[in-house]
């Protein structure tokens, strides 16, 4: 789990970004302009900065000259076709940006990475385990589980996503990177073995006619 800033002016997109990475397990916390993301960062230490390019007061790339000297690893949100923002925002030292409207798989991806290569991913905590997405690795009172590389994929979008039904096609799509065609046995059995692996026989939920989900806690 990160501690995340989201700086963005536009509230219905800081929620949405909010909404994402918090199901997806990380702590967030939203800035509405440039001075409001200033005073946060005075008094908090934050894992990634999400950071909007165009802010009332200060705008981002003011912001990112404040940032850089932190350390503090800095996603630029930006607008579509917007080259010259990219390009000018990676030069200050941002470490990815995102070209808004985004898929939220795609944000919680390029989050992730920039997260794993800054060492900043820590562990997320679900139903008493312990996943980690970096070492790959779920954990129940310190013992390690051990599941296959697809089981733990599988796991890992189900925990990003619980609350949430995912779709038979969204989870091939997202664990094999193909589309399911009529045979889903494979998926069934995947999802069986993490039920029994996990102790999560009523936690993985089958969703009727739609596919599985990991409930809320």
């Amino acid at each position: 789990m990160a501690k995340i800033l989201i700086v963005d002016d536009e509230a219905a997109i800081a929620d949405l970004i909010q909404l994402t990475l918090t199901q997806a397990g990380h702590e967030c916390e939203t800035a509405m302009s440039g001075n409001e993301a200033a005073d946060k960062l005075e008094k908090e230490r934050y894992d990634l900065v999400l950071l909007d390019v165009m802010l009332p007061q200060i705008s981002g790339f003011e912001l990112m000259e404040y940032l850089a000297p932190t350390g503090t690893p800095v996603i630029f949100l930006t607008a579509k076709g917007a080259l010259a923002d990219r390009v000018r925002g990676l030069r200050l030292g941002a470490d990815d940006y995102i070209v808004k409207p985004f898929e939220p798989m795609e944000l919680i991806a390029r989050a992730e990475a920039v997260l794993r290569r800054s060492g900043r991913l820590g562990a997320v905590r679900v139903f008493g385990l312990e996943v980690d997405p970096a070492g790959r690795i779920v954990k129940r009172n310190g013992q390690q589980i051990a599941l296959t590389p697809r089981e733990f994929d599988l796991f890992l979008l189900l925990v990003r996503n619980r609350g949430l039904a995912l779709y038979r096609d969204v989870i091939y799509e997202r664990v094999w990177g193909d589309i399911a065609e009529d045979d889903t046995r494979t998926l069934d059995l995947h999802i069986q073995r993490l039920r029994k692996k996990l102790g999560l026989q009523k936690e993985i939920r089958t969703v009727y006619k739609i596919g599985y989900m990991l409930e809320a806690e």
